[in-house]
């Protein structure tokens, strides 16, 4: 079986997906990709974008039917704060073998289920920006009621999107928001201050842009090609005495870039804690 098709196998047999925003519109065509047969799935949103319209028109996808049934799985990407409105309705969508999928920041498993009484197996998933072009980074943790059957499906879904990572507690979750949900925010500061360094160092205001998101982009496409690790890549272009060792003098200082990511990743982490629930 070629790697389209085992992918394609692993995913659920039928889907509803409920919220079909710029993330779940973006998953949605990253699962159809690997597979998911677009004749049983189901999207559920008031206003959906057109694009979404014109996908389901294209692929048979049936959009908000009037009497729609539960589906194998069924992913959550609704707005965090839609959650209690839209819950009576979602909660009819939960079949006893549904797998429930919840991409909603701040939404413990707990209160998923305080809110959808009939969910059972649930995974809870973090996913980033680069989902939306299928170079995402998700962290998930899976109740225990979840099946080896469902965390395959699981796991074939959000994998659609890029890596995922499986967290032996939910706790966990807060610092894969800090981590890798916020992070894509941190490499554009960098990219950001680095063409400011840039500017002020003497360079024109559009090359020094141009140069730092290309700098930005190719670092960070060395980084995914090579099997080598940031901190070895990060010696192999540092001559010893020259120009990249004093820039890393000063990044590398007790109170520099690893003292400040470290007290970044802390306050997104905190906050995250406390708008869960």
């Amino acid at each position: 079986m070629t790697a389209s098709g085992a992918a394609a196998a692993r995913m659920p047999a039928s889907l509803v997906l409920a919220g079909a925003g710029k993330m779940g519109g973006a998953m949605l065509t990253g699962w159809l990709d690997a597979g998911l047969d677009p004749r049983r799935t189901t999207i559920i949103d008031p206003v959906p974008a057109r694009t979404i319209v014109d996908l389901c028109a294209a692929r048979g996808i049936a959009l908000n039917p009037p009497d729609p049934e539960p589906g194998a799985v069924l992913v959550l990407g609704i707005k965090p704060q839609g959650l209690e409105t839209a819950a009576p309705g979602l909660d009819r969508l939960i079949g006893r073998d549904t797998l429930l999928v919840s991409i909603l920041a701040g939404k413990t498993i707990a209160d998923l289920r305080a809110r959808l009484p009939r969910a059972r197996a649930v995974v809870r998933a973090m996913p980033n920006l680069p989902a939306s072009i299928g170079r995402g980074a998700t962290g998930a943790c899976a109740s225990p009621e979840v099946s080896p059957e469902q965390r395959a499906a699981a796991e074939a879904l959000l994998a659609a999107s890029g890596t995922v990572a499986w967290l032996a507690d939910e706790a966990q979750i807060d610092a894969v928001t800090a981590v890798s949900g916020s992070g894509p925010a941190y490499v554009f500061l960098l990219a950001e201050t680095l063409a400011e360094a840039g500017i002020a160092a003497g360079l024109d205001p559009d090359v020094a842009r141009d140069l730092a998101r290309a700098t930005v982009a190719g670092a960070g496409a060395l980084l995914d090609a090579s099997p080598a690790d940031a901190a070895e890549l990060r010696r192999n272009v540092t001559s010893p005495g020259g120009t990249t060792a004093a820039a890393l003098e000063v990044l590398m200082r007790p109170d520099g870039l690893g003292a400040l990511m470290r007290e970044a990743v802390a306050a997104a982490r905190r906050r995250a804690g406390e708008l869960s629930g």
